[in-house]
């Protein structure tokens, strides 16, 4: 070795030839190390078994959380099954947006969910209820569900209580297409709906109610009544 001796270089020899200590197998017994956790030393070979129990339950960890979020997932599941059975069962044009929002408070344990849709074959009262045009632009600009904690939003005053936090999820019948509706989703946990959750599950949420009011979307240019 022409280089001067230092950890480094030590560490890039090693590195490189793997069979020196398979020349000098005794060094795993002989050579002492400092313990990683005690105010002593042990051997190269139980440095590497406590290394190994360290990964070992790193990935005990790892599996906890992934049988736990598969466990969550599965109770996600379940919930938004029995919503969409709940909306496919309802035949009533009049208690269809009725059971959209009252079936996702219910599974969802929500605080309040409120609902106004357009251009649907619905009276205009209720979720029927005409809005004005900075809603409907506010509804169109939404390419994705909003969390946060603006109550001043027109849509959050729509809710009976002040929420603490909300996520209002615009409807439509395809991506692209202009929304017919605003799904607004209330909980007294200001963490609840954070400006920086994920949206998948939203997302889907989008995606189900909007199916399921689609199917009172009116013909175009029909009178909405």
């Amino acid at each position: 070795m022409t280089d001067s001796l230092n950890p480094y270089t030590v560490a890039k020899f090693l590195q490189e030839h793997p069979e020196f200590f398979v020349q000098h197998a005794e060094l795993f017994s002989t050579v002492e190390v400092p313990h990683p956790h005690q105010p002593r030393t042990i051997s190269l070979g139980e440095r590497q078994i406590l290394t190994l129990r360290e990964r070992l339950r790193d990935f005990e960890f790892r599996l906890a959380d992934l049988v736990r979020n598969a466990a969550l997932n599965e109770i996600t599941t379940d919930k938004l099954n029995r919503w969409c059975v709940r909306m496919l069962a309802e035949q009533s044009v009049v208690r269809l947006p009725g059971e959209v929002a009252l079936g996702l408070a219910e599974q969802f344990n929500l605080q309040e969910v409120a609902l106004r849709v357009w251009g649907l074959d619905l009276p205009e009262t209720g979720v029927g209820t005409p809005v004005d045009e900075e809603v409907h632009t506010y509804a169109n600009n939404l390419i994705k569900p909003y969390c946060g904690n603006e109550i001043a939003l027109i849509p959050a005053t729509w809710l009976h209580k002040k929420p603490a936090s909300l996520a209002i999820l615009p409807l439509r019948v395809a991506v692209g297409t202009p929304a017919f509706g605003l799904l607004v989703l209330g909980s007294d946990d200001p963490e609840r709906f954070a400006p920086d959750m994920g949206l998948a599950f939203l997302q889907t949420v989008c995606i189900l109610a909007s199916s399921a009011l689609s199917r009172l979307k009116l013909p175009e240019n029909a009178p909405n009544t």
